[in-house]
């Protein structure tokens, strides 16, 4: 049976074109989903109620939309889901609850996901190759992590094509998904109180509005008083945490935050490092790193915290919403391939939502960059190989060849501006091509300045750190040594600046170039070398 459907394409804010559509969908060669409300209106919380069909006759099968539904047939709660992009693209993304017919949560697989009841069903807009969050959750997983599993999928909606949609596990406590302890409301002392806690640095939505505690150390960099770090209850829900379970984990949190703060934050005793484990902070961070997505670290941003009992340090992660990375934005230096996306403040310091002052102070403990270089070293021959990450776009691109054509004649947007582009391709083609050269040049730009980050001990000597004074500075910046040495300097960019030849002892710089030019205000790196070491850190000017 065909089924004819008429199409009307929306007219957004950000678009000022309209036109009418018909599309022949018949079949596909992945899986289909339809959803029918009913004739009730989708909204913002609460879910309501609906039925979904599910068509998946497995790899290499087509997949007609008169086939039976045969992985999923049922009732599901369904929302709309996203902060911005709800409002401002027509083409929205969903939240779906797995319900029974009396209206409570069914745990079922999905598409060859593990069972559970909450699940997203994404619907890429402004991302045009559409492959973006899937690419991060695939490296996330090689990461030996856990990240969301995806299936592409067809959405048809009320009778309507609605186009190419990512049907995608919710960020939950489940032990297929983040696997710590569930914490119940009378557990409120001894090991019982430690875990597990979900903890998100984010824009408020409407669960949780108001839910958590605000970071006593504001964003390096920050203009004004408002811009604060605010740690938001995910799990258990602002509703269900208790005051026991509430100020343990803010305390716990904040303790974190004084020792890394503090004087002694490289001290593997009393420093930072007995709150966290270390090893989810190094791939966090080549995670947005990789990605260079513009809302890193700042906004949908989780860590979680099990039970004392089961090894319960901060754990980063799960990494969540990726349609603005790889160069998917035009603002923030958002499409660039170099430069840092943990130095935000310095790049868009009046943002609202900016960087914990985490990453700035890590980047200062040879400890912890020393780690990162082994780690991004080991990726780099291995999953992160770049022609690793070029195959699977390949791959996932080939396999929505056809069903972007749909999705396109849904989405009239090929070729047009959508907020926040910075690259606008005519084809689907030069969407894809666009994407893997960024990450041929990210790729390389990483290979070269990461070298830049950590102390080199190249003979086994120990290192002498120099004092450095002031750090920020404003006119200029002194570096003493209690032996001879030559130092370079480098922009945020990699680029070399300045250098000085043989110093006894004793070096103040201006802040200028080798012209004598003074530079901005921004992060600048140092390389500093000794008879026996070689000492790289980072610097910042006013």
């Amino acid at each position: 049976m065909k089924i004819l459907i008429r199409l009307i394409i929306f007219s957004s804010v950000l678009t000022s074109f309209s036109l009418f559509a018909q599309v022949n969908f018949e079949s596909s060669n992945i899986p289909i989903v339809v959803i029918d409300t009913q004739g009730k209106t989708i909204v913002d919380e609460p879910k309501i109620t609906a039925t979904m069909g599910i068509i998946d006759n497995g790899p290499g099968l087509r997949n007609s939309i008169s086939d039976s539904f045969n992985d999923y047939d049922g009732f599901i709660g369904i929302e709309y889901r996203g902060s911005s992009s709800q409002f401002l693209f027509p083409k929205k993304s969903f939240g779906i609850e797995t319900r029974d017919e009396f209206g409570e949560n069914l745990n079922v697989s999905v598409l060859g996901m593990p069972e559970e009841n909450d699940w997203v069903l994404y619907g890429p807009y402004s991302d045009k190759s559409m492959i973006r969050n899937l690419l991060t959750f695939e490296l996330g997983r090689s990461l030996g992590r856990y990240a969301s599993r995806t299936r592409l999928v067809e959405l048809v909606l009320n009778d309507e094509y609605w186009g190419v949609y990512v049907y995608m596990e919710k960020v939950k406590r489940d032990k297929n998904r983040v696997d710590i302890s569930k914490l119940t409301e009378d557990e409120v002392s001894g090991d019982d109180l430690t875990g597990g806690y979900i903890i998100k640095i984010d824009k408020f939505d409407g669960s949780n509005s108001g839910g958590g505690w605000a970071s006593p150390y504001p964003p390096v960099g920050r203009q004004r008083n408002e811009q604060v770090i605010f740690f938001q209850f995910d799990y258990p829900k602002t509703r269900n945490i208790v005051d026991a379970q509430r100020e343990y984990i803010k305390k716990y949190v904040t303790d974190f935050e004084n020792a890394l703060y503090g004087p002694d934050f490289r001290d593997p005793e009393l420093g930072y490092k007995q709150y966290i484990n270390l090893d989810s902070f190094v791939d966090f961070l080549i995670m947005m790193e990789v990605t260079r997505n513009v809302d890193a670290y700042r906004l949908s941003s989780f860590f979680y915290k099990d039970k004392n009992s089961n090894g319960g340090k901060i754990t980063l992660g799960p990494i969540w919403d990726f349609n603005l990375a790889f160069g998917n934005a035009n603002y923030c230096n958002g499409w660039l391939t170099n430069g840092w996306a943990w130095d935000f403040n310095s790049i868009c310091p009046g943002d609202f939502w900016l960087n914990p002052f985490w990453w700035d102070r890590l980047m200062e403990d040879e400890a912890f960059t020393s780690r990162l270089i082994s780690r991004w070293t080991g990726l780099r021959s291995g999953p992160f190989k770049t022609e690793t990450i070029i195959n699977y776009i390949d791959s996932v691109a080939s396999v929505l060849d056809e069903a972007q054509q749909r999705n396109y004649e849904r989405w009239n947007i090929l070729g047009q501006p959508i907020w926040p582009n910075y690259f606008i391709g005519i084809t689907y083609i030069s969407e894809i091509e666009h994407l893997k050269n960024w990450v041929i040049n990210r790729m390389e730009w990483l290979d070269t300045n990461l070298l830049l980050t950590t102390s080199i001990s190249k003979t086994g000597y120990e290192v002498v750190r120099p004092v450095i004074k002031p750090n920020p500075f404003s006119d200029h910046i002194s570096f003493e040594l209690s032996e001879n040495f030559s130092i370079h300097f480098f922009n945020a960019h990699g680029q070399e600046i300045f250098r000085t030849n043989q110093v006894n002892g004793n070096f103040v710089w201006k802040g200028q170039n080798a012209n004598g030019t003074p530079l901005p205000a921004g992060l600048y790196f140092y390389n500093l070398f000794t008879k026996n070491n070689q000492i790289n850190g980072r610097i910042i000017k006013r």
